[in-house]
C-alpha cells in the first residue's frame, strides 16, 4: 500500500535548519524546491524542512508531537562528533535492548540517538 515515507519537521529559519542537519548531523541535503522547503536525506528517512512564512506561518514549530531518531552504531563516537559541532545533548535513557540520547534541533524539535545493543 505505502510506497515510501517522510516526515516534515516545521522550521523558523531555513538556512539555520539547513545548517544544522547538513553541516552538524552530516546529512545529505537532496535539490531544494524553492526558499521555503529543503528535503534532507538521512539512511532510511526523508526529513522535509517546511519553513511557513506570512500568513499561513502561525507558530508550526515546538508542537511537542513528535521526535527524530537516527540510529549510531556506535554511541560514544556519534555523541563526541556532534557535541564538537556543537549539540547540546538534554538526557540519555538505557535499558536493556537499547541506549538513547535526545537533543533538538535550533528551533527546539526533538531528536534523539539510538544505538541498539
Amino acid at each position: 500500500m505505502f510506497k515510501s515515507g517522510n516526515v516534515t519537521v516545521m522550521v523558523s529559519d531555513m538556512k539555520k535548519a539547513e545548517q544544522f542537519y547538513v553541516e552538524t548531523l552530516g546529512l545529505k541535503l537532496l535539490p531544494e524546491s524553492d526558499g521555503h522547503f529543503a528535503q534532507i536525506e538521512a539512511p532510511g528517512l526523508t526529513i522535509g524542512l517546511l519553513h511557513l512564512a506570512g500568513e499561513h506561518g502561525g507558530d508550526p514549530v515546538n508542537s511537542g508531537s513528535m521526535s527524530i531518531g537516527l540510529e549510531v552504531e556506535e554511541m560514544k563516537s556519534a555523541i563526541e562528533t556532534l557535541k564538537s559541532r556543537g549539540v547540546e545533548f538534554h538526557h540519555a535513557v538505557e535499558g536493556e535492548a537499547a541506549k538513547v540520547v535526545h537533543f533538538s534541533d535550533p528551533d527546539g524539535n526533538a531528536l534523539y540517538l539510538v544505538c541498539n545493543r
